[in-house]
């Protein structure tokens, strides 16, 4: 599984996202969020915090949803040109 974890993501770093490309990068985003099972990330609100007495399943849910938003943000970023990552927020 790790070495198809490495060829996708070889999509986004043979191209960076330099601003011309978008829809290609962002194709390439997907399919690689999609075969890591974290694109739901870009197309679901993260739940809103949870109270100190809520469930142990809903505070899991919870925590890997934020792990996996900081992923997949890290990802976009480091997948971007310098230049073009210097324009965005984080």
């Amino acid at each position: 599984m790790a070495n198809n974890n490495l060829s996708l993501r070889s999509l986004l770093e043979k191209e960076k996202l330099n601003g011309i490309n978008f829809l290609d990068w962002v194709r390439n985003l997907r399919i690689v969020l999609k075969q890591e099972r974290k694109e739901y990330v870009i197309e679901e609100l993260v739940p809103d915090e949870l109270t100190a007495n809520a469930p142990r399943a809903d505070k899991d849910k919870f925590k890997i949803h934020i792990d996996d938003k900081l992923d997949v943000s890290c990802l976009r970023l480091a997948t971007m040109s310098p230049s073009f990552r210097s324009n965005t927020r984080t």
